[in-house]
């Protein structure tokens, strides 16, 4: 029986609540001192929490393997990610509110900074452009016509944003124009099986015409396009656990990942504080919270070792006014690991904190940071296996068998 069809098998209600608090990136490598970005950040509360909870390292989706944030987050949300693959471009535009039908295919778009005399990549982010330059620019491409092809283009954020076809037989079998690094030139969108050269055709004619307009422009003179997906049409958190879940974040990607699985997305505001808020003014309608927050991820992918420890120790500021609201379980880690050292995701596993108010084998360590994790009592779990350990400390399963 898959794990997934055991919780629809075995969940019951309960009046009892779970916070599901998701530092984006957090897991890092030692510094200059030694100490990764968490274990650097004064945590008093987070640490004065280990005390009274279990702790362990989680692996995203298998031992080695670099997760995107698509599988990094739903794997925590109990969707084995390589049974469940999902492209960043849905995740974009589901973020934003864009309805996706069967017929729609959708990209994930990010404007970035060529040289105009190689080609090669020189930003893959073009300098982190404002959301509102971002828009402009999309209003140029949106005059983009493909015949046969109806194109909905929409800025998403910063330099983000979702691009969708709609057409009879379009296929999501294809490749990405982005070649993950600097120092390269935007790949062609390959077909990866026969049935999908027309469409991989109908992206390279757009993103022909998108070079030519973008061509002038300054630092985004070029784009590139990541994640192209079909809607997989999830089954949702209410049919498999029975909860009334919400989602609380502030980039739409992370919405988008909600939305797919059937959450309400509440508005959040910008700020750890405004999400906060939220949560306390909605926190008699749910009994599920996922609280998202975005930027230790952004700081750890720019290098910014400093800036990263400074989220952390944000969101640690907020920790006494979360468990003021009583919450029966809370779980806090991360989606996947991004060190500042590495500029990037990578396969290091994550730390985990479990504290629920009742059923709780506290394991003795006294700190929240991944070296003390090693000695937790959770050991070494998966992402997908953490949902379940949620749910029974919050008293929502059966038991299984006679």
């Amino acid at each position: 029986m898959k794990q997934l069809d055991l919780m629809k098998e075995l969940k019951v209600s309960s009046p009892n609540s779970i916070i599901m608090l998701v530092m984006d990136g957090l897991g890092g490598l030692p510094g200059e001192a030694g100490l990764t970005e968490l274990e650097t950040a004064r945590t008093p509360n987070l640490d004065a929490l280990a005390k009274g909870s279990m702790l362990g390292l989680s692996t995203p989706i298998a031992p080695g393997i670099t997760p995107g944030s698509g599988p990094g987050h739903l794997g925590l949300f109990g969707y084995d990610p390589l049974e469940f693959p999902i492209g960043r471009g849905v995740l974009e535009a589901l973020g934003i509110g864009l309805t996706l039908t069967p017929t729609c295919v959708a990209a994930r778009g990010n404007f970035c900074s060529l040289d105009p005399m190689s080609g090669v990549i020189t930003d893959r982010r073009a300098g982190r452009i404002a959301t509102e330059k971002c828009a402009e620019l999309v209003k140029k491409l949106s005059v983009i016509r493909i015949e046969g092809i109806n194109i909905t283009i929409e800025a998403v954020k910063d330099y983000r944003f979702a691009l969708i076809f709609d057409a009879p037989d379009l296929s999501d079998k294809l490749t990405e124009s982005d070649p993950q690094r600097v120092g390269a030139k935007p790949l062609p969108v390959e077909a990866l099986a026969p049935e999908a050269k027309v469409t991989a055709a109908h992206f390279n004619e757009w993103l022909k015409k998108a070079f030519e307009i973008l061509k002038g422009e300054h630092p985004a003179n070029g784009c590139t396009l990541r994640g192209i997906a079909k809607d997989p049409g999830l089954p949702s958190y209410a049919d498999i656990y029975g909860l009334k879940a919400c989602a609380i974040a502030t980039y739409p990607m992370y919405k988008g990942l909600a939305r797919l699985v059937g959450m309400d997305v509440l508005d959040a505001g910008d700020t750890i504080a405004t999400e906060v808020e939220t949560l306390k003014a909605n926190w008699d309608r749910y009994d599920f919270f996922f609280f998202h927050v975005k930027k230790t991820d952004s700081a750890g992918e720019d290098g910014n070792f400093d800036a990263k420890v400074k989220v952390i120790e944000e969101t640690d500021a907020v920790i006494p006014e979360i468990l003021g609201l009583n919450p029966d379980v809370l779980l806090i880690t991360g989606d996947h690991s991004t060190p500042s050292a590495m500029k990037a995701h990578s396969w290091h596993e994550l730390p985990v904190l479990l504290f629920s108010k009742r059923y709780l084998r506290k394991d003795g360590v006294t700190s929240f940071g991944e070296t003390a994790c090693i000695q937790g009592g959770l050991g070494h779990i998966r992402h997908a296996d953490l949902m379940p350990l949620a749910m029974a400390h919050a008293d929502k399963l059966t038991k299984y068998g006679a």
